[in-house]
């Protein structure tokens, strides 16, 4: 079985653990013989805003119209970035602002408030990185920047099923638990999940 697998790592810092996680999970996708690209949004320059809405057509920089190749061209999306202020950095949420546009994404109806879903077919997996502890993120914050991303934006286009990795609290953690998380990795890669 061929897989065609996309790495999107939203991480601002190029040498943030975000980089090793997605380093890891391309190698063990790659192991699988899986196809696999990277985009590191910290190597890429953009405006991050989206600066007429909809209303007007702000024109991609030629690595966001890459990236929107990219996403055509993978059966499998996989996002890594640190949750901050309870959601995703603001690289990241420009990147969806940006390239993540009607025509693309999805496709408003006519005198209608439906839309049709344009990346249907896709599968997801966010890898998620945070100093909050997963219990006090699911009881007390209720998972509200992963509904976002998962709910919102991506299965609103079509994306699913969207599968979630939480990794945390990284900032008290060990040498040791970094390197199982990178372990954990590198598995979902290999069974390209």
């Amino acid at each position: 079985m061929k897989s065609n697998i996309l790495i999107i790592n939203g991480n601002p810092d190029a040498q943030s653990y975000c980089a090793a996680l997605a380093g890891a999970y391309a190698e063990g996708a790659a192991d699988s013989r899986a196809e696999v690209r990277r985009l590191d949004l910290s190597a890429i320059r953009f405006d991050l805003n989206l600066a007429h809405g909809y209303r007007q057509r702000t024109e991609l920089e030629p690595e966001l119209a890459e990236a929107q190749e990219l996403i055509r061209w993978a059966d499998h999306l996989v996002f890594v970035y640190p949750t901050w202020w309870g959601a995703m950095p603001a690289l990241l949420k420009g990147f969806i602002d940006r390239v993540f546009l009607p025509g693309f994404a999805f496709k408003y109806r006519d005198n209608s408030q439906l839309w049709d879903k344009l990346l249907t077919g896709k599968t997801a997996r966010l890898i998620v990185t945070m100093d909050t502890p997963p219990w006090y993120n699911r009881w007390i914050y209720r998972h509200a920047g992963h509904r976002v991303m998962r709910n919102n934006i991506l299965k609103f286009c079509g994306i699913s099923p969207v599968k979630i990795t939480e990794v945390g609290p990284v900032r008290p953690s060990t040498a040791e638990r970094r390197k199982k998380w990178l372990d954990e990795a590198r598995k979902l890669g290999m069974n390209r999940a």
